[in-house]
């Protein structure tokens, strides 16, 4: 069992309890995947004993890889940085290099996502068009973006699973009848203000929900056990509601996030 590295908006970690209530009994003895990392509260609490993680997000992969890989060098970087507003802009522009077309060390990118991460505003992760990270400096009490015990801690459990950086649908072509999935997208927007969706340059629409939707069904028909995680929207409601052998639950969750992210650049 390891704790997530970074914060996330819509992370699992306050509902883990809740979640696993709805996993099958054996879950532990069952192939995992989940194709949604983001900071991957339900893996690293489940520790899976094989499966796979997958993030359209290349520099949240590119961490995953790091830690999994070289959790030692990635903590030393850690230890690099400082910490003071000047400092963050400046970390954020280098984040920023390979959109500039610039390269940049995969030990050091990870590092820089960890840093700007835990003390950014609310620990948003949010890219503009360009596929910048674009969130401004956060004021805390203290900070903590060393993340040693996390990493070490993480670095076991992603040693047992292949990382994918791909579209959700890669699952379809390797999962087996009795392997377990969780899918986790970005909610679908329950008011035009009351949920966030700017992970990716590129987003998650309702024709993206769709897209799910049936990827999930395909892979319940033969015989792979599918659950997923989602706002009590509507149009989500719609889309599943007449499925057979789907059964809808309903987890009450806090949200710290209050921004409007569609005013940013």
């Amino acid at each position: 069992m390891a704790k997530p590295i970074l914060k996330w908006a819509g992370g699992k970690r306050q509902i883990i309890k809740e979640i696993l209530a709805h996993f099958p009994r054996d879950y532990k003895l069952r192939s995992f995947h989940e194709p949604m990392f983001g900071a991957g509260a339900v893996s690293f609490e489940i520790g899976p004993k094989d499966g796979t993680i997958n993030d359209v997000n290349r520099r949240l992969v590119n961490l995953y890889e790091v830690v999994k890989e070289c959790p030692e060098e990635l903590i030393l970087f850690n230890r690099r940085h400082q910490h003071s507003k000047e400092y963050f802009y400046k970390a954020r522009e280098r984040f920023n290099a390979p959109v500039r077309g610039e390269s940049l060390d995969p030990v050091e990118e990870a590092s820089l996502l960890i840093y700007l991460n835990r003390t950014c505003f609310n620990g948003l992760y949010r890219e503009n068009s360009s596929g910048a990270f674009n969130v401004p400096f956060g004021r805390y009490k203290t900070v903590d973006f060393f993340q040693e015990e996390s990493i070490r801690e993480a670095s076991m459990v992603l040693g047992k699973l292949e990382i994918h950086n791909e579209d959700f649908t890669y699952v379809l072509e390797l999962a087996r009848p009795g392997d377990l999935i969780y899918f986790d997208p970005p909610y679908h927007p329950i008011s035009e203000t009351a949920s966030f969706t700017s992970y990716h340059m590129n987003g998650f629409d309702l024709k993206d929900q769709e897209r799910l939707r049936d990827a999930m069904v395909e892979l319940h028909e033969r015989g792979v056990m599918v659950i997923l995680s989602n706002s009590n929207a509507r149009e989500i409601r719609e889309l599943y509601s007449q499925l057979d052998g789907f059964t809808i639950s309903d987890i009450k969750a806090k949200r710290a996030i209050n921004c409007n992210g569609s005013k940013r650049g």
